[in-house]
C-alpha cells in the first residue's frame, strides 16, 4: 500500500460506503442503443467492513483526534455531522489525507456522488498512488457516462502497479462495457476468470462475452453461475435470454422472460428491458402477434420511447415488417423533436438511421447538426461525410479527398477508430484506392465483420479473386460479432453473394449459379439480396446463351424494385444484346436517363447498358463521368479507349499505362490493356500484359484464360491447351476453357485429357444455378499503409 492512512483504518472506507443497487446503474451505457447491460459493481468492494471504533482506537497513535472525532460521527451514522466537522479540519489541515479521505467517504454515503467524486480526486493531488482513491474513482465512473474515462484511467493507474489487483480490473471491465468496448471488456475478465473469480465476476464475463459476439464462451459461463443455484435476475437476465435467442434457443429464452415478467408486475426500467428482449424472441419464434401484444403496455410511455423505437425498428428489419419499421422510426422522430434531447440520444438515433438507406437523409441532418457543435471529432466528420456521399451528395473524389483529410494518420483512441470502421463500412461502393485505409483500421484491432466484407468488394473489383476468398472466409469467422447488432440482415447470405460473383468472375458459371439458388432457395428477408441473386441469375443465364430465361429472371427483378429505374436499364441491355431492343431504342433509354438522373448516379445497371452499346465518340465524356466513379468496370474502359483510338491509337494505350502507373496493384488495368491490345492485333502487347498478371497472380484463371486466348490467336495451339488444361484442373466447370479445349480437339484432331476428365466430373455432379454483382468506384488519394502487421488473411496463408 502506498497510501499513508494506517492499514487498518482503511477498512473503514468499505464499511461506511453503501453499495449501488445492481439491477440499477447509475450511467446509461454509451452503447445502449445496442443492448442494455447490468451493472455487476461492488464484488464486495462496498461491503468489507470491521468494527469502526475498534479499527479508530488501533489507529488513534497516528491520526489526530479531530479527525478521529469526525470518524467517530460518520461511524454513528451522523453523516451530516462528520461532513461538517471533516470540512472545518481540512480549513486548518489542508494537506491531511486522512481528513480529506474521510471528506469522500461521507460525502458518498450521504450520496453526494459529485462531491465525492471531487473529494477523491483532491486525495490524489496529495498521494497520486492512493489506491483508495484511485478504486473509488473507477467505482464512481461507473455512475455516470462523462465519469466513464476517468474511472478507467484511475483503474488503469492502479493496474499498472498492481496487475494482480482483480477487484480494479473487474470494475475497469465493467467501465469498458459501459462504453461498448467490448474486447478490452473481455480481455480484463479473461485474466480475472484465471484466478478463482467472484460469482459477480463470472456473470459480468458471461455478459462481456455474449455482447463481444463469443456467445458459446458466454452460455458456458452464464450455466458456470447458475450450476450455483443462484437465480438470474433482472438485466443479467436479459443478457442471458438475448445470448438464447442468437444461438438459436429462443424458446427457452422466452421461457426465462415470461417467468421473471410474472414476478414483476410493475413496468419498472428492468421490466421494459424485459419486454424489449421477449419481443425479440417472439419475433426470432415468427410469433409477430405475441411480439405486439409484449411491446403494447409500452406504447404512449416517455419513458419507453428510445428502446420501443429500436425494438421495433429491429423486428422490422428482421421480418421484414415495414409497420414495425415505419413506427419505430416515427418514435426516434417524436424523440428529435424534443428541443432537449441529449447529444448522446442524438447520436444513437442517428447511428440507427445510417443503417437504413430510406432513412438516411434524416440521419445526416442529425450529424450535421452535431458536428457544427463538434468539428474537431473526427469519427463524427467521417460519418457526416460518408452519408453525404451515400445519399448522393458528395462525389466520389472529393470523398476520398476528405477523408484522406481527417484519417491520415488514424485517431489513437480505439473507440473512436471503431465508429470510423463502422462508418466506412456503410460505404455500398468503397473505391480500390482506400484500400490501405481500410486495412489500417484492421492492423490497429478493429475487427468490425462489415470492414472485411468491404475489403474483400474492393479485392475483387482489383481482380484478385483468391485474396478476396480469404478475406471473406475471415468475414464469415468474425460474423459472431455482428450479432452485438439486432438491426442486421443475413450476413452470411451477403457473403455467399460476393462469393458468387467471383465464381462467375472466374467462369465457373455452375458453382456460381449454384451458390446464388441457395441464396433464392434460402428465402432472404433482406430484398437487396435476394434481388441480387436473380439478377445474377439472369447474368449467368445470358452467358450460357438462355436469353429468354434471363429475361424472365430479370423481369422479376423489376416486379420486386418497382420505383428504381436503374432496374429497367438492366433489363434493356439486356434486350439489346439478345436483339430484342434496337440500338435506337436502347439508346434513347440512356439518353432519358442522363436527362433525369444527375450523372453522380451510376448504378451498375447504367454501366452495363453503356458496354453494351458500341464505342460511340459522342460519348466520350460520359465514359470518361462512369470511369472516374468506376475505373474497375472493364467494359466501359474499353469503350473509353475505343472511342480514343478511334483518334489516336497511340492516345489510347497512352492512357491504359496511365491507369498502370497510378494504380500498378490494380490486375483490372492489366486486363485491359491485354483486351485493347487484342482488340488492335496486338497480340504481343497483350500476352504480354496477361503474363504480367500471372506473374503477381501465378493461379489467376481469369489471365491462363486470356493468354490462352492469344495463344490460341497466335497458333499456338499446343501452349494454349496447356494453358486452358490449368484452368480446367483448377476449376473443371470453366466454360471457357472447357469450349476452347473443344475447340482445339477438332483443330488437333485428338483427344485432350483434361477435356475428358472435366466432362467426367461435370457428367458425375448436379448443376443448379443463379448471379450477382456488387458495385465499386476508383478515382485517386493517396492513403498509405500504416505499420506492417500481418492482416488476419495473411497470418492464415
Amino acid at each position: 500500500m502506498t497510501s499513508s492512512l494506517p492499514s487498518r483504518l482503511r477498512f473503514l472506507h468499505w464499511r461506511t460506503v453503501k453499495p449501488l443497487p445492481r439491477s440499477h446503474p447509475r450511467s446509461a451505457p454509451r452503447f445502449l442503443h445496442r443492448l442494455t447491460w447490468s451493472s455487476v459493481l461492488s464484488l464486495g468492494l462496498w461491503s468489507m467492513g470491521s468494527s469502526t471504533l475498534a479499527l479508530l482506537s488501533a489507529s488513534a497513535q497516528t491520526v489526530p483526534s479531530s479527525v478521529l472525532g469526525a470518524y467517530t460521527l460518520l461511524d454513528q451514522g451522523l453523516v451530516n455531522q462528520a461532513i461538517a466537522r471533516f470540512e472545518r479540519i481540512l480549513q486548518q489541515m489542508p494537506q491531511s489525507l486522512e481528513a480529506r479521505l474521510g471528506l469522500a467517504i461521507a460525502y458518498r454515503r450521504a450520496g453526494r456522488d459529485a462531491d465525492a467524486f471531487q473529494a477523491y480526486e483532491r486525495v490524489l493531488t496529495i498521494d497520486s498512488t492512493n489506491r483508495l482513491a484511485l478504486l473509488s474513482l473507477g467505482i464512481l465512473g461507473g455512475y455516470r457516462p462523462e465519469w466513464q474515462e476517468r474511472g478507467i484511467a484511475t483503474l488503469t493507474s492502479l493496474l499498472q502497479r498492481s496487475p494482480e489487483d482483480q477487484e480494479a480490473r473487474t470494475q475497469r471491465a465493467l467501465l469498458y462495457i459501459y462504453q461498448g468496448n467490448f474486447d478490452a471488456a473481455v480481455a480484463d475478465y479473461e485474466q480475472v476468470l484465471q484466478n478463482s473469480p467472484a460469482l459477480e465476476a463470472v456473470l459480468g464475463a458471461a455478459q462481456a462475452y455474449g455482447y463481444q459476439g463469443n456467445l458459446e464462451k458466454s452460455l458456458s459461463l452464464f450455466d458456470r453461475y447458475r450450476q450455483t443455484g443462484r437465480p438470474l435476475q433482472g438485466d443479467p437476465a436479459i443478457a442471458y435470454a438475448r445470448v438464447l435467442r442468437l444461438t438459436g434457443n429462443p424458446t427457452a429464452a422466452v421461457q426465462v422472460l415470461e417467468t421473471l415478467l410474472r414476478q414483476q408486475p410493475r413496468l419498472t426500467p428492468v421490466a421494459i428491458r424485459m419486454r424489449s428482449e421477449l419481443a425479440l424472441n417472439y419475433a426470432a419464434l415468427e410469433r409477430v402477434d405475441r411480439a405486439t401484444a409484449v411491446l403494447a403496455p409500452l406504447r404512449d410511455r416517455a419513458d419507453s420511447r428510445m428502446i420501443l423505437g429500436r425494438t421495433l425498428i429491429a423486428i422490422g428489419k428482421s421480418a421484414d415488417r415495414e409497420a414495425f419499421l415505419s413506427e419505430g422510426i416515427a418514435l426516434f422522430q417524436t424523440v428529435l423533436a424534443d428541443a432537449n434531447v441529449p447529444v448522446n440520444t442524438q447520436r444513437e438515433i442517428a447511428d440507427v438511421l445510417s443503417g437504413i438507406p430510406q432513412y438516411q437523409p434524416i440521419a445526416l441532418s442529425v450529424y450535421q447538426r452535431l458536428g457544427l457543435a463538434q468539428p474537431n471529432d473526427r469519427a463524427l466528420q467521417t460519418r457526416i461525410s460518408v452519408l453525404e456521399h451515400e445519399t448522393g451528395k458528395l462525389p466520389q473524389a472529393d470523398l476520398l479527398v476528405r477523408l484522406n483529410q481527417l484519417l491520415q494518420p488514424l485517431p489513437m483512441d480505439l473507440e473512436e477508430q471503431r465508429t470510423i470502421a463502422q462508418a466506412l463500412g456503410q460505404i455500398t461502393q468503397p473505391n480500390p484506392v482506400m484500400l490501405p485505409l481500410y486495412e489500417n483500421l484492421v492492423r490497429s484491432g478493429i475487427s468490425e465483420p462489415m470492414l472485411y466484407f468491404r475489403i474483400a468488394q474492393m479485392y475483387v473489383k482489383q481482380g484478385r479473386y483468391d485474396t478476396a476468398r480469404s478475406v471473406l472466409t475471415t468475414y464469415q469467422q468474425s460474423l459472431a460479432a455482428m450479432t452485438r447488432d439486432n438491426l442486421t440482415g443475413d450476413p452470411n447470405a451477403a457473403a455467399e453473394l460476393l462469393l458468387a460473383v467471383i465464381d462467375q468472375r472466374q467462369g465457373n458459371l455452375e458453382a456460381s449459379s449454384r451458390r446464388y439458388q441457395a441464396i433464392l432457395d434460402s428465402k432472404p428477408s433482406d430484398r437487396a439480396i435476394l434481388s441480387g441473386a436473380l439478377q445474377g441469375l439472369a447474368g449467368i443465364r445470358q452467358q450460357q446463351g438462355d436469353i429468354r430465361e434471363a429475361l424472365r429472371l430479370y423481369s422479376q427483378v423489376i416486379a420486386m424494385n418497382p420505383q428504381d429505374p436503374a432496374k429497367r436499364l438492366g433489363q434493356a441491355s439486356l434486350q439489346y444484346q439478345a436483339d430484342l431492343l434496337s440500338r435506337s431504342d436502347a439508346e434513347k433509354l440512356l439518353r432519358d436517363w442522363l436527362t433525369a438522373q444527375p450523372l453522380t448516379n451510376t448504378p451498375l445497371e447504367l454501366y452495363s447498358l453503356v458496354a453494351a452499346l458500341p464505342a460511340n465518340p459522342a460519348y466520350e465524356m460520359l465514359y470518361r463521368a462512369l470511369v472516374q466513379a468506376d475505373p474497375t468496370q472493364i467494359g466501359v474502359q474499353v469503350r473509353l479507349v475505343e472511342a480514343i483510338a478511334g483518334q489516336n491509337e497511340s492516345a489510347a494505350m497512352a492512357y491504359i499505362n496511365q491507369l498502370i502507373e497510378r494504380d500498378p496493384d490494380n490486375l483490372t488495368n492489366y486486363f485491359l490493356k491485354g483486351q485493347i491490345a487484342q482488340q488492335a492485333d496486338d497480340l504481343g502487347l497483350a500476352a504480354s500484359a496477361y503474363e504480367e498478371i500471372l506473374k503477381r497472380e501465378p493461379e489467376n484463371l481469369d489471365a491462363m484464360s486470356a493468354l490462352g486466348g492469344v495463344r490460341f490467336q497466335q497458333r499456338r495451339y499446343y501452349a494454349a491447351v496447356d494453358l486452358y488444361s490449368a484452368v480446367l484442373t483448377r476449376q473443371p466447370e470453366h466454360t471457357i476453357a472447357r469450349g476452347a479445349l473443344s475447340s482445339l480437339e477438332g483443330i488437333l484432331k485428338r483427344n485432350l485429357p483434361a477435356l475428358r476428365q472435366a466432362q467426367q466430373r461435370r457428367q458425375s455432379e448436379e448443376a443448379i444455378p443463379v448471379l450477382n454483382p456488387l458495385p465499386a468506384p476508383v478515382p485517386a488519394a493517396e492513403f498509405q499503409p500504416q505499420g506492417d502487421t500481418p492482416l488476419p488473411w495473411e497470418r492464415r496463408s
